[in-house]
């Protein structure tokens, strides 16, 4: 079951390569359909670890296999349903009546590329070692560039250029880690980790640390998202909600759960470069003009605050990993939404720039009230996902407690309703008002963009309860 699981998106991906419009359009929905079910099916829902057995390979101790535990099902299920969504959106947006970019080639490039991201961030999520987490999260960085690069520009394949190089670089820490481990205890099993000498897990888990932050876009490696939003739109979504940055939360979260390596120095190191990483963040908010360009930065805020719910985790708090992990999970589906609904705006008006665009809602009642939703979402607002993960990080800042804990409780408040203010300023000038001239030639996209727009609504307000079994149990069932 788990080989499949890898299998059916790569497959998939493949037979799309040699197929165009609609064809490549119902095959890689399939393929999706396919492996959201997998998943499903495959998840511990019952507490317990599925894993195959273990084959041989060439490098001496280490044998390749696959394992799905709580933490890799929470990724999985993060990338088959959203990978899912952004699939049956993708038909409609990649056509002739999308007024940003109208484009009906290139769709089967298009699918191999994103279905074998899906594929990659699987690969990750199945994983039994640092050794293969490392091969899927190479792969991550290929497709990200391919998919950012999709519509040749030269800003296009500078952008692409510039993330590869920049996680490239981050990746070096990793190997870095990789070999430190390897050298010292002949394993890159996860529990190896603990046969370090105190100084060496330390150095490891900052090694592995940095390369976290190089693919989760936290401070100095930040810039690379806000140049990547060239990318088609459901790629911009894909990657921001799903893929390439959660790999780097995801690497970070393994870490704690399966190694313990971050503690001590190593925690507060997480926590502190978090909340840096999340008021730059959040000044990004006042100097985008375009839309995707203010996801963006509230992506990079947004990732920061996982890392301070791990951060916290690693300080002693079940709490903080849990809010952590909720965080990611309900993230995952705001931001898609968010994106989509950008996406359909563009497609419909042919701009993205909020100095272009007013009154939305009279033209577009679907996407603004879409948009609307997200834009509460995100910002932490009841009931959304969004306000229990931010709830349960500052229920661990509080546990902490001392200048650690009162200091993030403070910064993160303050970062919440300043976004919840930015956020609605935007919303009103972009949906209320006046139609502007692009707004007035606006419509809601296709009855199946629409349909995608409408489920990630929904999906918006039950994430939590639906998510949060599982994250229970990754931390342990103490809260």
């Amino acid at each position: 079951m788990l080989l499949f699981l890898l299998l059916v998106p790569l497959a998939g991906g493949m037979a799309c390569a040699c197929l165009s419009g609609r064809r490549a359009d119902v095959l890689a929905a399939v393929t999706m359909v396919a492996t959201a079910a997998l998943t499903l099916a495959s998840a511990p829902w019952g507490g317990k670890v599925a894993a195959s057995p273990h084959v041989w390979s060439p490098l001496p101790g280490v044998a390749l296999g696959l394992r799905l535990d709580g933490l890799g099902a929470l990724l999985a299920l993060v990338v088959s349903l959203v990978g899912l969504c952004i699939v049956v959106y993708s038909a409609d947006y990649f056509s002739l009546q999308n007024r940003e970019h109208p484009e009906a080639e290139g769709k089967g490039r298009y699918y191999f590329f994103f279905l074998l991201f899906v594929t990659a961030m699987l690969g990750m999520a199945l994983a039994p070692d640092f050794f293969q987490i490392f091969l899927f999260w190479e792969l991550t960085t290929v497709c990200s560039w391919a998919l950012i690069s999709h519509y040749g520009s030269q800003e296009a394949i500078r952008s692409g250029l510039k993330a590869l190089a920049v996680t490239q670089f981050a990746s070096l820490f990793f190997i870095g880690g990789l070999l430190l481990l390897y050298v010292e205890t002949g394993s890159f099993a996860f529990d190896a980790v603990a046969r370090l000498a105190p100084g060496a897990r330390a150095a490891f888990a900052l090694l592995l640390l940095v390369a976290a932050w190089g693919k989760a876009a936290q401070v100095p490696f930040y810039t690379w998202l806000p140049s990547a939003m060239v990318a088609p739109t459901p790629a911009s979504a894909f990657l921001h909600a799903a893929a390439m940055v959660k790999a780097g939360i995801f690497l970070a979260a393994r870490c704690l759960v399966s190694t313990g390596a971050f503690s001590g120095w190593v925690a507060a190191a997480i926590t502190v470069a978090a909340l840096v990483t999340l008021y730059t963040g959040l000044a990004g908010y006042f100097f985008a003009d375009d839309l995707k360009r203010l996801l963006a930065f509230s992506t990079i805020a947004n990732l920061a605050l996982m890392l301070v719910g791990i951060g916290m985790g690693a300080m002693g708090s079940a709490a903080g990993l849990e809010g952590g992990l909720l965080h990611l999970w309900s993230h995952a589906f705001t931001k898609t939404l968010l994106f989509l609904c950008v996406g359909a705006i563009s497609w419909s008006t042919g701009v993205r720039t909020i100095s272009e665009l007013r009154g939305l809602a009279r033209t577009m009642p679907l996407t603004a009230a879409g948009f609307l939703l997200g834009a509460l979402a995100i910002s932490g607002l009841p009931p959304f996902g969004v306000f229990w993960s931010k709830l349960l990080i500052l229920r661990a800042a509080l546990a902490v407690g001392g200048a650690w804990g009162w200091t993030t409780v403070t910064l993160v408040v303050v970062e919440s309703a300043v976004s919840l203010a930015w956020f609605l300023w935007v919303a009103h000038l972009v949906l209320f008002g006046d139609s502007s001239e692009r707004a007035r030639s606006g419509r809601d996209p296709s009855p199946a963009m629409q349909t995608v727009l409408a489920a990630l609504m929904g999906l918006a307000l039950v994430a939590p309860y639906l998510g949060m079994p599982l994250i229970h149990w990754i931390a342990g069932g103490v809260a």
